[in-house]
């Protein structure tokens, strides 16, 4: 019999995943990772970590499947935790929920899974996996979009290896989220009607401020406001042309800020400056001046870019049978952010990495965000963005 270490979260997800492995005949554990102690930044009573592990707990009991809870803290902080501080120091906006899977679930929990004797560990995601298998036995593992097209979580996934996936089940991501909860309503589980958890992987919703103010010290700048007449949009989107060069010079001062670090682009609130005909949006944060550009409107031309950049060693191939060789180009579907469509691009391989150019202008492309290329529903690829 195969043995499987479920991730139960708590959730209502990997309680069902829990139990369909069991039906499947599969020998399962249910394991809780705790990777969070410090609730002093959590808005209340948005995913306590208490509460889910105690929810755990009774969904293992009513499926009848050993439970235990490893304490992970010292891993999420170091991998997680002072990955974000840091990339927020240098102007970037990590995703530490793709970071998470990566560094935590599928790699330290993983680890743990297999010194168990599991043959798998599986979770509640919403994707899905298929296996191949050439003349020479050598497999080769698809990661795929989940059947769901509201819930597909492959984007959370798209850091994961050939190595990672060959240990990992998806149970959920052949099912609609409503036969999920039917599912575990059926099984009188006491995770059906509980609400989804969101904010950061593990730590729920926070007060982003007062969390990266435990590391990073608040300092004065300017806010600058620059006119979508401004002469530099109208070269915007050439080829050669990724970010803009900001200078103070370049708009006029309408307010100031506590730190270019805690911003981000594409944000509206929490500038504290009013009075302008439509909403200031931040165009651009330079944590090196101190200063924070903003435009005013959604459709501001300083929001919206067709293209951006992957530096080589920020690239990863889900399918590594299937990355670009310099000069190669491949027509793709990709997204910059999770629960965005999927948009047409082409990417690009040079010398120093990959240029991913969107056929459409794409809202606040973010560098330390990922994107991730599919073809068809399948997930090939993933990078960390360098510049847009």
């Amino acid at each position: 019999m195969k043995r499987v270490i479920v991730g139960l979260s708590g959730g209502v997800d990997s309680s069902v995943a829990a139990y369909l492995l069991k039906e499947q005949g599969y020998e399962v554990i249910g394991l809780f990772m705790k990777n969070w102690h410090d609730d002093s930044v959590t808005i209340s009573d948005e995913c306590p970590w208490l509460d889910d592990s105690n929810d755990a707990l009774l969904v293992a009991e009513k499926l009848g499947i050993p439970f235990q809870t490893v304490d992970l803290s010292e891993q999420y902080k170091e991998r997680i935790v002072d990955y974000m501080f840091a990339e927020y120091e240098k102007g970037r906006t990590p995703n530490p929920d793709v970071l998470c899977n990566r560094e935590i679930k599928f790699d330290v929990f993983l680890k743990i899974a297999l010194d168990l004797g599991a043959d798998y560990v599986a979770t509640g995601h919403y994707c899905r996996k298929e296996t191949s298998i050439d003349t020479k036995g050598n497999e080769t593992h698809r990661l795929l979009a989940g059947v769901d097209p509201n819930k597909d979580q492959s984007y959370f996934l798209c850091q994961l290896s050939q190595e990672q996936l060959a240990k990992t089940l998806f149970p959920v991501g052949e099912l609609l989220k409503p036969k999920v909860r039917e599912i575990a309503a059926a099984q009188d589980l006491i995770t059906a009607d509980k609400k989804d958890s969101q904010g950061l992987c593990f730590i729920g919703k926070v007060r982003l401020p007062d969390f990266l103010q435990q590391q990073l010290k608040p300092k004065n700048g300017n806010i600058i406001e620059v006119d979508a007449t401004h002469p530099m949009y109208e070269r915007g989107n050439n080829d050669h042309l990724f970010n803009y060069n900001y200078t103070e010079t370049d708009g006029k001062k309408v307010g100031e800020h506590i730190g270019a670090h805690f911003f981000t682009k594409g944000q509206r609130k929490g500038l504290g400056v009013g009075g302008t005909p439509l909403p200031l949006f931040i165009l651009e944060t330079d944590v090196t001046t101190n200063t924070i550009y903003t435009g005013q409107g959604k459709q501001h031309p300083g929001l919206w870019r067709k293209n951006l950049f992957i530096a080589t060693n920020e690239l990863h191939w889900v399918r590594p049978d299937l990355k670009l060789e310099i000069g190669d180009s491949i027509e793709v579907r990709a997204r910059i952010r999770y629960r965005q469509e999927l948009e047409p691009a082409t990417l690009f391989m040079d010398t120093v990495g990959v240029k991913v150019s969107f056929e459409n202008p794409q809202f606040a492309i973010q560098e330390g965000q990922f994107v991730a290329w599919y073809l068809k529903d399948e997930l090939v690829g993933s990078g960390v963005i360098s510049g847009s």
